[in-house]
């Protein structure tokens, strides 16, 4: 069997425009958002991902009580990802030309998600508080991931591999809740 071809792009054409405006890097001319936006959006995604890592670091260390080493492991393990999340989400804003914005005294306003402290023997509040936050952030992505469609499909698939993870640890509290 013959495989289909119709699909066809003028090969030459886009090695014309390869050459053209070089300094765009990754942005061609297909690019459908205006980099800004995408990267004011993948700002907010940052000051979220660092303030979740903040939180479950600060949860796995305080954390006390009979479960304690299941749960502090659970969000030792959660903070690891989300900070990779971040570095993630820091690298696709510099390819698109924009500065990421690591700027502390503004992490907690751009951010998704709140920064909760709770009673280091609290460990059914923090676990509650933390799937409030995966619950608002996979909200949140979903919509960015929708907002993005075809426009950019590096950071949606970007946001979408982010989502995926922050699902998993959504169904991981919940395990630990015991719901």
């Amino acid at each position: 069997m013959i495989p289909d071809r119709s699909f066809s792009a003028d090969v030459a054409a886009i090695r014309e425009r390869a050459r053209q405006k070089m300094e765009n890097g990754p942005l061609t001319e297909s690019y459908g958002h205006k980099a800004e936006d995408v990267v004011g959006v993948l700002n907010d995604v940052l000051a979220t991902e660092i303030v979740c890592w903040m939180r479950y670091t600060r949860h796995s260390i305080s954390a006390t009580g009979i479960n304690r080493a299941q749960v502090a492991a659970e969000f030792s393990e959660h903070a690891d990802e989300e900070r990779e999340h971040a570095m993630r989400a820091a690298e696709r804003i510099s390819q698109l030309g924009g500065d990421p914005d690591f700027d502390p005294a503004t992490l907690a306003e751009r951010s998704h998600t709140t920064y909760e402290t709770f009673a280091d023997d609290d460990l059914e509040g923090m676990l509650r508080e933390n799937l409030v936050a995966e619950r608002i952030v996979i909200e949140s992505y979903q919509e960015i991931i929708r907002w993005l469609g075809d426009g950019d499909v590096t950071t949606r698939r970007l946001m979408e591999d982010i989502l995926a993870e922050e699902e998993e640890h959504a169904d991981d509290i919940l395990d630990l809740l015991g719901g």
